[in-house]
């Protein structure tokens, strides 16, 4: 299978290199910046295992020739028009695009540009960033892909994706409901995301601060009752987990967002959370929380 992976940042590069080192023909596409350090130094994987180099192949948009199986998308929200444009070339007629993207309004943003049946479930469970020198850094062993048709519909399209994908040297799920997994990751990030960068601490220092516990699980509730409102089936299994793993003042976390917000870059404020406003207002929600937690992102990005 042939596979285009736009973006080579830490989701991409990691899950890229994976696919790579088990065979699969990748082509990481990227800006020129990322082609020349890669080009220099190659991909480097700093993992809990030890630290791994691999030579990949690269290409920038200009340079695409020929149509790919699938096209993995792995940027940040706010960069995907510019990618939609990039990867347009490589679209061919069996083309699948599975994006791995925070929140959901990217998925029809990619059906409108290509059309509902090439466009794909996919999310991942990573704890990866970027070092200084472009090196791929795997924080805790954690590494898992989930993907699988939107509606369902695993067809003999979605199985050779799965052919393709289960044997990367990472945790893989073929998923017959990716919509609910997708559903789930948002209420996780986007509740990690918005308490972590109102508090502007991790979960600990949150959880074991006055009012913490109170703030995480109201962020939570509105959270929820939004996605079950846009048509979340809800999995109070699942729910319930998320829910503990956010709460265990044992375990500091920080999300993307807030890792991007303390270093003064651009963050995804209007697709993680922006988004579900639109939403609650849709079905007239009340969710003060997440309206403060809006502002205070609002006004971080005036003053970038």
């Amino acid at each position: 299978m042939r596979i285009l992976m736009a973006g080579a940042g830490a989701t991409g590069g990691y899950f890229g290199a994976r696919l790579a080192q088990a065979g699969q023909d990748v082509t990481f596409l990227v800006r020129e910046r990322r082609y020349q350090q890669l080009q220099a130094s190659g991909l480097v994987l700093q993992t809990p295992q030890g630290t791994e180099t691999l030579k990949p192949q690269l290409a920038q948009a200009s340079s695409l020739t020929g149509h790919y199986d699938l096209i993995i998308v792995t940027v940040k929200s706010f960069a995907l028009d510019q990618v939609m444009e990039d990867i347009a070339p490589a679209v061919g007629p069996e083309t699948l695009i599975m994006p791995i993207l925070n929140g959901l309004r990217h998925i029809a943003t990619l059906q409108k540009r290509f059309g509902e049946d090439r466009v794909i479930g996919g999310l991942c469970k990573i704890n990866a960033t970027l070092g200084d020198n472009g090196e791929v850094i795997q924080m805790t062993p954690l590494h898992q892909l989930y993907y699988g048709a939107l509606d369902g519909n695993n067809d003999a399209r979605l199985q050779r994706v799965d052919a393709a994908l289960r044997d990367c040297q990472v945790d893989t799920q073929f998923s017959d409901n990716i919509m609910d997994e997708l559903w789930e990751k948002w209420l996780l990030l986007s509740t990690l995301g918005a308490v972590c960068c109102l508090a502007r601490g991790n979960t600990q220092q949150i959880l074991t601060s006055r009012g913490g516990e109170a703030l995480l699980q109201g962020v939570f509730s509105e959270i929820l009752s939004v996605i079950t409102a846009e048509g979340y089936q809800t999995r109070p299994a699942a729910t319930a987990r998320i829910l503990e793993l956010l709460s265990d003042p044992a375990t500091p976390m920080t999300s993307s967002m807030y890792r991007d917000l303390t270093q003064g870059f651009d963050i995804e404020a209007d697709q993680v959370i922006g988004d579900l406003l639109l939403r609650a207002k849709r079905h007239s929600l009340a969710t003060p929380l997440l309206n403060a937690v809006d502002v205070n992102l609002q006004v971080y990005l005036q003053q970038r």
